[in-house]
């Protein structure tokens, strides 16, 4: 009669194979408490965070909070499907640049305030006086006595409003999901 042997894998092999490769890649080594006693050898890696910017030439050295949205309630994912809907901000020199183009808007706007001139040809003419390409402004009625305006300019994008009480505009980088700086009417 003819016997039949069975042969087990050896398992234990590559168990020990990668013990080894683990220990030699210095996985597994540190003991507690052992780094805080001798120094940790690595750099705490930081957190992603919004860029810094130093002050801009005229700009409040007052640090400003940062805007936050407000919480949504659990399970609302309102915000995180709209996100492609928030402005690019724009930070570094970029961002000195968005401030004074904001200021020269406003101020090119104020004589037509102060006259009560609300009109979108005002509006328009005042953009354009101001070096903006006419094919890159936009200008709409905002409420009875108000123009909201939209400024594709080079390397930013100046939005605002201004009406009877206040001139109200801000750059921006543009949007996440596509060139231009129009709102996006769809997301992901």
């Amino acid at each position: 009669m003819k016997a039949i042997r069975t042969t087990r894998p050896r398992t234990g092999i590559p168990a020990v194979v990668v013990l080894a490769l683990l220990a030699a890649a210095g996985c597994g080594t540190q003991r507690p408490g052992a780094a805080a006693a001798a120094g940790s050898a690595r750099t705490p890696v930081a957190a992603p965070s919004t860029p810094a910017d130093a002050p801009c030439p005229g700009e409040s050295t007052a640090p400003t909070p940062p805007a936050r949205p407000p919480a949504a309630p659990p399970g609302d994912h309102y915000a995180e499907n709209h996100g492609f809907r928030v402005p690019i901000p724009l930070h570094g020199p970029l961002r000195c640049e968005g401030l004074a183009a904001v200021k020269r808007v406003e101020d090119a706007l104020e004589p037509l305030r102060r006259r009560g001139d609300f009109t979108t040809a005002g509006t328009r003419g005042a953009l354009t006086g101001l070096g903006y390409a006419a094919g890159k402004v936009r200008v709409y009625e905002n409420g009875p006595t108000g123009v909201g305006f939209l400024v594709e300019a080079p390397r930013m994008c100046l939005e605002g409003t201004w009406d009877q009480d206040a001139t109200r505009a801000e750059a921006f980088g543009g949007y996440p999901d596509h060139s231009g700086c129009e709102v996006p009417s769809g997301g992901h």
